[in-house]
Order: C-alpha cells, then sequence, then structure tokens
C-alpha cells in the first residue's frame, strides 16, 4: 500500500467533498441525540438529572484519556481504516443507549460512546492532514466545520420533532437516526483513498506526545479558549433566564444566530490563515473579541427593558461569534503544524482533548464565575480569554524551537 498522491486543492475535490460529507452525516445524526438525550434518559429511562451528568462526565473523562492512544493507532495501522471503525462503534455506542435501563448500563454505554466520538475526531483530523497539503489543511478544516455546524442545525431541528411527540419512539428514531448518520459517514470515509501507515522508528516513544511539554502548554491554551462552548451552551441561558429581562426564547435565538454566522463566515476567516504567524494573530485577536464578549454580556443585566437586554445580547453574541471563528482556524493551523507528519494521529487526538476539558470543567466553572458573581465574573472570564490568546504567541515560539 502506498501513501495517497495529494491534490492541488482538496476543498473542492472529490476527498474534501467526501471528507464533508462524513463531517455533515455524522453532526446531522448528533444534532438530532444531543437534542433530546436528556429528556429521554430522565423521562423515559428514568435516570436522574444527577445520575445522567455524571454518568456523562465519567463517558468524557474516558474518551478524553482514549483519544491519544486511538490516534496512535491509527497513524500505526493507517487513519482511513480507523475512521472508518470508530465511526461504526460510535453508531453502535449509540444504539447501546436504547438499551440502557439503569445508571450503570447507561455509564457504561456512554463511556463507548465518548470512546468513539473522540477516537473518530482525532482520526478524521489525520485523515484530513493525509489528504490535504499544509497550507490547505485549515481552509479544508473550515469547510468541515462549516459542514458539521449546518447538520447540527439540521439535527436539532429534527430532534426538535421528537421533543414536541415526547413519546419513547420519537426518541428511539432520534437515537436510530444518529446511529444510521454514523454508519453513512463510515461508508463516505471509507470511500476515500487509502492512507499508507507509519512504521515506528526504532527507541522513539509510544505517545511521544505526552513528552512534548510545548505542545501541551499548546493544548492547554486552546481548551482555556474552548470554554467558549460551555458559554455558549451552559452559562449564557442561565444567565438570560436569571439575571436580563430578556424573554426565554433569546436563548435558542442566540443558538440558531451562532451557528448561521460560523456557517457563513468560517470559511472565509480561515483564508486569513497563512501560517504559524498569522495563526497566532487571530488566536490573539480571538482572545480579545471573547473577552469583549463578556463585557457585553455582563452589560445585559443592567436595566429593565427586555428590547434592550436582547439587543445587548444579540452584540455580545456576534462578537463571540466573532472570535469563535478566529479562535477556530487559528488554533486548527497551530495543531496542524506544529504535530510531527509521522504522529498526526496521536498529536491530533492530544490536542483534541481541549474540547472534552472544556466541555467537562467548563459548566461547573462558569457557572460560579458568571451566575453566582454576576458582573466581576465576566470580567473575571473576559480578562482569562484575554491572557490565553496572548499567551498563544510565546507557547507557539516555544513548540516551534523543540528538538
Amino acid at each position: 500500500m502506498t501513501t495517497i498522491e495529494r491534490p492541488a486543492s482538496v476543498a473542492g475535490s472529490r476527498p474534501g467533498r467526501l471528507l464533508a460529507g462524513a463531517q455533515l452525516a455524522a453532526s446531522l445524526g448528533d444534532g438530532a441525540f444531543l437534542t433530546c438525550a436528556v429528556l429521554y434518559f430522565t423521562r423515559v429511562v428514568g435516570l436522574t438529572p444527577g445520575q445522567v451528568g455524571l454518568g456523562l462526565t465519567l463517558g468524557w473523562a474516558v474518551g478524553t484519556v482514549a483519544g491519544v492512544p486511538l490516534g496512535h493507532a491509527a497513524d500505526r495501522r493507517g487513519a482511513r481504516g480507523a475512521a472508518v471503525l470508530l465511526s461504526v462503534a460510535t453508531g453502535l455506542a449509540i444504539t447501546a443507549f436504547l438499551f440502557a435501563g439503569s445508571a450503570w448500563t447507561f455509564t457504561l454505554a456512554a463511556c463507548c460512546y465518548a470512546t468513539g466520538q473522540c477516537g473518530v475526531s482525532a482520526v478524521r483530523q489525520a485523515l484530513l492532514a493525509a489528504v490535504a497539503e499544509p497550507q490547505q489543511r485549515t481552509r479544508v478544516r473550515a469547510h468541515l466545520q462549516s459542514a458539521g455546524n449546518a447538520g447540527l442545525a439540521v439535527g436539532a431541528g429534527l430532534g426538535g420533532l421528537a421533543l414536541l411527540a415526547d413519546t419513547p419512539g420519537a426518541y428511539a428514531a432520534a437515537f436510530t437516526l444518529d446511529a444510521a448518520a454514523f454508519v453513512v459517514s463510515a461508508v463516505l470515509l471509507r470511500l476515500l483513498p487509502a492512507v499508507a501507515p507509519v512504521p515506528r522508528v526504532e527507541g522513539e516513544p509510544a505517545l511521544a506526545v505526552l513528552r512534548d511539554r510545548p505542545y501541551a502548554l499548546v493544548t492547554l491554551l486552546n481548551a482555556i479558549l474552548l470554554l467558549r462552548m460551555p458559554l455558549l451552551s451552559f452559562a449564557i441561558p442561565l444567565w438570560i433566564v436569571s439575571r436580563t429581562a430578556a424573554p426565554e426564547w433569546t436563548v435558542s435565538a442566540l443558538f440558531v444566530l451562532n451557528t448561521i454566522v460560523v456557517v457563513l463566515g468560517q470559511v472565509r476567516v480561515a483564508t486569513r490563515v497563512t501560517g504559524l504567524p498569522s495563526a497566532k494573530r487571530l488566536v490573539r485577536h480571538s482572545g480579545v473579541l471573547l473577552a469583549a464578549s463578556c463585557v457585553t454580556f455582563a452589560l445585559s443585566a443592567t436595566g429593565s427593558s427586555a428590547t434592550v437586554a436582547v439587543a445587548v445580547l444579540v452584540a455580545g453574541a456576534l462578537l463571540q461569534a466573532l472570535g469563535e471563528m478566529l479562535q477556530s482556524a487559528g488554533t486548527w493551523e497551530i495543531g496542524f503544524a506544529l504535530a510531527p507528519a509521522a504522529r498526526q494521529g496521536q498529536y491530533q487526538g492530544f490536542f483534541g482533548t481541549g474540547t472534552s476539558v472544556a466541555r467537562m470543567a467548563g459548566p461547573a466553572l462558569l457557572s460560579t464565575a458568571l451566575v453566582q458573581w454576576g458582573t466581576p465574573g465576566w470580567l473575571l472570564v473576559g480578562a482569562v480569554f484575554a491572557a490565553a490568546g496572548w499567551a498563544m504567541g510565546p507557547a507557539v515560539r516555544w513548540a516551534g524551537q523543540r528538538g
């Protein structure tokens, strides 16, 4: 087996379309699943919210740990085959949720699900690195992100139908859709050209990324910036209903606004990345924009006018979306460029732990800082975003100097 020959342009080529299609399918299924999962587990299965939260936390913890060795296995066995197997495994794990009738079986299924999700995410990035030239990766990744956001939006709409019906059959249909979507994703990934496995160098540590301190620092800073995800999905909804005069429908409106802005703008923003210098600059600017969005969100609690509160929240959401796009484009380039070509799988698996860490730690940290502390908490979180964005530059320079 030989390594594939990379085309001149991947984004609009057959490999690019296959990658985007696989991302779209998986995200569409996830949108349906995530929209109604909590209500299914609490209303149909009979679990308590605490049991669901603990099971998901343990699941994502296991998935975070598993991402690196799964990425390493993809480097050694071939990224395409690993991506196909992990996509199918994720679909099976989703199906297993339908047979979970207790807290421990739910937790077991959650561990399998999160392991598959973290693994397939890492391996898909390694696969992208294999089919795209280095200067194209960020742009292709932006196309995939736009496809993924579009899929999540459509899937969330389908999941909303299950919520409207509110029957066990409707919830089971949403889960089945997600499982089938991952099988479709696996089929599309299987149509990609084969990627030759990279043989292990004698004397090389099996998981070299765990000894790469500069890359670990870059990953940590990325995880801090990724707190923007639970900020939008968890903290802002709580802030709106508990601290502002805005109506509750503003929560969903901000989700829709974020999705539309990112789908329309992410690819255009990614074209501004031409290498590590521009990537560092975008991340630094993203920290400033995310900080500005925090200040704006804090202002939404002043006054008693619902109209003013909604307007301020929309302004904050636009700043947050722009900061998100800059952060995503910059860190994609950084994560790919600083990873050795022969170890993209394990490095992308490690870099992807930032997402899991933000999802696990974010809700508790942000609910305390923002909802309980109010404006001082928003200012603190904003300062953390700005500091992380600035610190990425020196961290990348350090990583570039390592032997």
